[in-house]
């Protein structure tokens, strides 16, 4: 072989060989949030497709058989668990998918309450910006074992990343630390924002529990109701995910007025005020400051 033609055949199998270590993780998150986390770390070395889209809420979402077949093809599969996904284990079994989902809420500390007499766990756990920290660390890990040739941009774009949400963190905290303790009280339409609370030192009451398929009871609802007047919570939200009828009628009650939408369980379409979950984030914290402090 000619010197030229091998040189263009060196080049021709070295071209394709990088086209074929180009070919990105095909990974699938259950929701939006977790989606974009994912891509944040992954850049262009991952393909993320979310299961559930803007505006979906995880709690009742169907899946689809579009669903099973982004199962099948995928590399990774990512999961907030903490019994938020209760409709994934079938859905892996009617896909054929061979892998072990990956756990993002792995090393969270939970939180936890008493419904219908049984001890249930919070799983809304990335309202706080330092546990979606433990979040994005997690994703690390995940891409780094799935793909070591790339390992160290995962864990260079992933502590950027961490960067950004160690920032909102605390301008979450000087954001509610403005505020009277005693103005801290919000009602939402369920009980999503917990970890929110606690890290921050707000409030919040809502008529029905971790999950958007619980029902509120009539005496539930009237004694939620006589807490509001009696603690003067001034403010209530609704969720871009869940029916804000309910709310709406114990607001009315109540005589809180509306501050606006919250997102809390699945972002905004790209050209909504929550595309991101750092945007989604931040978003909330402005929010709620605001109604808050009676702006």
């Amino acid at each position: 072989m000619k010197p030229k033609m091998l040189l263009a055949a060196v080049f021709a199998l070295s071209s394709m060989a990088g086209l074929a270590q180009a070919k990105p993780i095909e990974a699938v998150a259950s929701f939006t949030v977790l989606a974009d986390m994912v891509q944040n770390v992954g850049g262009d070395h991952v393909h993320v497709t979310s299961l559930i889209g803007p505006n979906g809420d995880p709690h009742a979402y169907e899946p689809t058989p579009n669903d099973a077949q982004a199962l099948k093809r995928a590399n990774l599969v990512f999961v907030s668990g903490l019994h938020l996904e209760g409709w994934l284990d079938r859905l892996i079994k009617a896909s054929g998918y061979q892998g072990q989902p990956v756990v993002l809420s792995n090393g969270i500390k939970t939180r936890s309450m008493e419904e219908d007499g049984k001890r249930i766990t919070d799983p809304h756990a990335w309202n706080s910006a330092a546990n979606g920290v433990v979040y994005v660390r997690n994703i690390i890990s995940a891409l780094q074992k799935a793909d070591p040739a790339n390992a160290s941009d995962y864990q260079a774009k992933g502590e950027q990343y961490i960067q950004q949400l160690e920032q909102l963190d605390a301008y979450a905290r000087a954001q509610v630390q403005a505020i009277p303790s005693d103005k801290r009280k919000v009602l939402t339409s369920h009980d999503a924002f917990g970890y929110f609370g606690d890290a921050y030192g707000v409030t919040f009451l809502s008529p029905l529990g971790f999950s958007t398929e619980t029902e509120a009871s009539a005496s539930d609802v009237a004694k939620l109701i006589t807490q509001i007047k009696q603690e003067h919570v001034s403010t209530y939200f609704f969720e871009n995910s869940s029916d804000p009828r309910l709310v709406k009628q114990i607001a009315d009650a109540s005589g809180a007025q509306p501050g606006g939408e919250l997102y809390v369980e699945s972002l905004s379409p790209a050209d909504g005020p929550a595309p991101t979950y750092a945007q989604m984030f931040r978003y909330n914290v402005d929010k709620l400051t605001a109604a808050m402090k009676g702006n």
